[in-house]
């Protein structure tokens, strides 16, 4: 593979594996070690962990950071006390989404805020330009590590191997300090899979011991092709598919992690236009039962007329059929809407239904 810019500090890790390495927003990533059907298995049954040290870990601090993080954030921060956190957005003054975000509330003016790795400069670049003199913005991305524990085996996992029964207790969208593996740890209980766990933040230099340890308690090593497989399974957008900085709130099905009650924020008048105007489109799930893999870009139609466009598509490893989501006319975003997905030279059949319930439907 070609030079790539960034190493995570478990890289060395994943080649002892014999992971397949690629090139990720100028990250080398693990794709996949033994195949991503069984990693994404292995996460919905028992406990998966994933290298997500690419993502972006930035402090917010100072006098004022509130009222910073008030101003371009979408979610209201104020309602956080330490040691919750929320999903939120940073939006422009079009009301499109630069980035989707969780912001960590560690004291009155001192956040941890969590961005998309291919997203990290330009975000950073964002903050810091609307920022205050008195708001320091530092990026903690390459002096840490971040790996996510995920499936319903996870919390009993880092429970134990924290030492510390409490994290059983820790709240979803909350987060916890302690140690693992002899490593000073924030446990946060997020996650990006639609199952339990946590994802745990650590020192650069003392991540492989906290790999090493995961692993030995029998945590299953996933790479990002079941990270996407398991995101999409439970409906969770990715900035480049599902948003970008041309996509509402509105039409992306986010307006849950947009407080319109609370003071202005950039982009609020846009996106109270657009919830007051309606959408042309919707961002919806689709099932199919045929043997496909629908990709971004393809055409959805009801009938002959074009109605949508996919966003990310999948062969479900959970549920043995394929699922995706799109960008649907308005008209046609109802579920059980019979639509079909051209495919190469064929159409393939599929039922429209809730992005949350693609599991399930």
């Amino acid at each position: 593979m070609s030079e790539i810019l960034n190493h995570t500090p478990l890289y060395t890790a994943h080649t002892k594996l014999n992971a397949r390495i690629v090139d990720f927003a100028g990250w080398a990533m693990p794709v996949m070690y033994a195949g991503i059907l069984e990693e994404a298995r292995a996460v919905r049954t028992g406990v998966g962990i994933f290298d997500i040290s690419h993502m972006g870990r930035v402090q917010v601090t100072g006098t004022g950071a509130t009222a910073f993080l008030q101003s371009i954030t979408s979610n209201n921060v104020e309602k956080l006390t330490p040691p919750q956190a929320q999903y939120s957005l940073l939006t422009n003054p079009e009301g499109g989404i630069i980035d989707d975000i969780i912001v960590y509330r560690e004291a009155d003016e001192s956040y941890l805020v969590v961005i998309n790795a291919s997203n990290t400069d330009k975000d950073l670049t964002w903050m810091r330009q609307h920022a205050p003199d008195a708001i320091t913005i530092e990026d903690n991305t390459l002096q840490t590590a971040m790996i996510a524990v995920q499936g319903p085996a996870a919390p009993a996992l880092i429970a134990k191997l924290a030492n510390d029964p409490a994290l059983l207790e820790c709240a979803r969208f909350s987060y916890s300090t302690g140690t693992i593996a002899g490593a000073i740890a924030t446990f946060c209980r997020t996650g990006y899979t639609g199952e339990d766990g946590f994802e745990v933040i650590v020192p650069a230099e003392q991540a492989v011991a906290v790999w090493d340890a995961l692993t030995e308690e029998g945590a299953v090593p996933c790479g990002l092709g079941a990270r996407d497989a398991l995101r999409i399974e439970a409906g969770y957008p990715l900035y480049g598919h599902e948003i970008d900085d041309t996509t509402s709130p509105v039409e992306a099905g986010l307006m849950w992690a947009v407080d319109m009650n609370k003071p202005d924020f950039i982009g609020k008048d846009k996106i109270a236009a657009v919830k007051a105007a309606g959408t042309s489109k919707r961002l919806m799930g689709l099932v199919s039962t045929e043997r496909i893999q629908p990709r971004q870009g393809y055409t959805i139609y009801v009938d002959d007329t074009a109605v949508g466009i996919v966003t990310s598509g999948i062969f479900s490893p959970t549920r043995g059929h394929s699922l995706a989501m799109g960008y649907v006319a308005s008209a046609y975003a109802k579920t059980g809407t019979a639509v079909s997905i051209a495919i190469r030279d064929k159409r393939c059949s599929a039922i429209v239904v809730q992005k949350k319930t693609l599991l399930t439907s």
